[in-house]
């Protein structure tokens, strides 16, 4: 298994607009965020988790060429937003429908934002196509099982996702956009080989997990390694990664983790 992180900035990115500060004025490349999102490939199948508004960039950056299938695990605007950028890989399919799953609450943002997409072939070359499914709490695949999870966030529920690759045995969580880790989620994360852990900021906010409570969270769960995402401008990479405790990391853009 092989998951590239394309993203791992909070909602406004860093730098963020208008910002002087000395992360966003850092010349450390791993200070720069974009919009949260991963990439996973599991036994050759390609499984894009989310689309920020820099997805395009993201994916001419590092390289991702294929997709089989999509997972929105919210509705917010910096996981939807670069869904119409989808298109090319609908092209590189033979124009038919890219199958996206979420919650309900995903699926009825993409047809308000994306309702030309909602046909089974493009409306015309270069356009694109989506096959909206719920996501069901397993998917049993060839290359693997995919099991997600529900995460609080405010006044919406997150998809929370665990890969697990046939061949190889590995296991990967992934648990963006949450204020707690409930109890069936942890028992899901138990034997993973890395997890992914929102980790905003230090300071308290009403919808997403700080540092403490991730780093909490990330030892009830108790995998070798755990990644922080969502990461706003408050956050140093350098100096706070090396006060975070043993077996506790900060995500980064164009991370790449193989199992």
């Amino acid at each position: 298994m092989e998951v590239i992180f394309l993203g791992t900035g909070a909602s406004q990115g860093v730098p963020i607009i208008a910002c002087d500060c000395a992360v966003c004025t850092s010349a450390d490349p791993r200070n720069r965020r974009t919009r949260c999102s991963i990439h996973v490939v599991m036994g050759g199948l390609h499984i894009q988790v989310d689309a920020a508004q820099e997805f395009r960039e993201q994916c001419l950056r590092y390289g991702v060429r294929q997709l089989d299938f999509f997972v929105l695990t919210h509705g917010h605007a910096d996981h939807v937003a670069g869904m119409d950028d989808l298109r090319r890989f609908c092209d590189l399919r033979g124009g038919s429908a890219l199958t996206v799953y979420s919650t309900e609450e995903g699926l009825s943002r993409v047809r308000v934002i994306y309702p030309y997409a909602i046909v089974e072939r493009p409306v015309m070359r270069g356009y694109p196509a989506f096959r909206l499914v719920e996501m069901p709490p397993v998917i049993e695949l060839e290359q693997g099982t995919i099991r997600a999870t529900l995460l609080p966030h405010g006044s919406v529920n997150v998809l929370g996702l665990v890969f697990e690759e046939r061949g190889s045995g590995a296991k990967f969580v992934y648990y963006t956009d949450c204020k707690c880790v409930p109890a069936e989620a942890l028992r899901l994360a138990k034997g993973a080989q890395a997890v992914v852990l929102d980790g905003l900021r230090p300071k308290e906010h009403p919808t997403h997990m700080n540092i403490a409570k991730a780093i909490e969270t990330a030892h009830q769960i108790g995998a070798p390694v755990t990644y922080l995402t969502h990461l706003t401008h408050e956050i140093d990479h350098g100096p706070f990664e090396a006060d975070l405790p043993a077996g506790i990391r900060l995500a980064y853009d164009g991370l790449k983790l193989t199992f």
